[in-house]
């Protein structure tokens, strides 16, 4: 492999857009965009100014000069995306949540693994310079020892049906677009949880307006998690050990800043991420990179049966919601 890792985007939408800007302002090498149309994958190539431009996700896939392939379609295409890439050769980084089930997410995973590929969700959140250090404060024992997670992810998003978030076919609802959010994170503190409880609200078109759920661990941690498409909230999260806590600012998944406060009420670290620039997409960029470099299929922060665990409890919170997407 050389030292340059070439990098394909698959599909042109929003977050494809904030993907290669990131990418951009890290140096990363965006070598070719592949669209539905040859229109779009030009406009997007001209924006970024990218060497190669696919009307076709299969001659994207094909493109010689591509080692990783950023997946960035809707919930329901992951899958399908992903094994494409997988099949011609090429390593994937591949939008959250990972596939729309986990059935889907066994399928990705264990193609990658009969094709000695790296697989990695984008997962961002993981990979940023905050959550970085609060791994370090956690594995230090400052707060001591981990019982309990509270997190929000709240937006007030447009009530239009025909907007993705409200659309049942794309995998559109609370749960899948913003909940997988404080849920990954809970994964990432406790594991897999030993009980689930889950309770939602929907909107006209099926799709969910807010989940609320509760985890219980097999060591007895707790973790709560809210989320909504249609109230905003603080967006905060905080981590409770026995001996301190973590409280995590607005908004918690993005660059923000936190506080280490002891159990008697004192202050004992802050961090601050009001200097950074972006949106810090380029950190799962980059830790693709490293795996890639070192000759590995796998992250050690977020492993793919940890992906695939991850949706075989979103699948849990959707068969005790009702939630039921078209197709499956």
């Amino acid at each position: 492999m050389a030292e340059t890792i070439r990098w394909g985007i698959l599909a042109t939408g929003g977050i494809a857009h904030t993907f290669a800007t990131d990418l951009r302002g890290a140096g990363l090498t965006i070598q070719a965009v592949g669209s539905r149309s040859q229109e779009s994958a030009d406009e997007f190539a001209a924006e970024f100014g990218i060497p190669n431009a696919h009307g076709s996700y299969e001659d994207l896939v094909a493109d010689p000069e591509v080692d990783i392939i950023y997946i960035a379609t809707p919930h329901p295409f992951h899958a399908d995306n992903a094994k494409l890439a997988l099949s011609a050769g090429k390593h994937v980084l591949v939008e959250k949540p990972f596939t729309l089930n986990a059935r889907e997410a066994r399928e990705v995973v264990d193609l990658a693994a009969a094709k000695n590929l790296l697989v990695l969700e984008a997962m961002w959140t993981r990979f940023l310079p905050h959550v970085v250090r609060i791994r370090e404060i956690l594995a230090a024992g400052t707060i001591g020892e981990v019982r309990g997670f509270i997190a929000d992810h709240t937006q007030d998003i447009t009530d239009d049906p025909a907007h993705r978030l409200n659309a049942l076919e794309l995998g559109g609802g609370a749960l899948l677009d913003l909940g997988i959010y404080p849920i990954s994170f809970a994964a990432h503190l406790f594991g897999s949880p030993h009980t689930i409880h889950a309770s939602a609200s929907f909107k006209e078109t099926g799709a969910d307006a807010s989940v609320a759920t509760i985890f219980k661990y097999a060591d007895g941690e707790l973790a709560s998690t809210y989320s909504a498409s249609d109230t905003r909230g603080s967006n905060t999260a905080t981590i409770l050990g026995k001996e301190g806590r973590i409280e995590i600012d607005g908004v918690w998944y993005t660059p923000t800043t936190f506080r280490v406060i002891s159990s008697t009420g004192e202050v004992i670290e802050t961090f601050d991420s009001s200097e950074f620039v972006g949106h810090g997409k380029e950190f799962q960029a980059k830790e693709a990179e490293r795996l890639i470099r070192a000759g590995r299929t796998a992250s050690d922060i977020l492993s793919p049966s940890e992906s695939v665990s991850i949706m075989e409890t979103l699948d849990e919170i959707r068969r005790q919601i009702g939630l039921v997407y078209p197709g499956e």
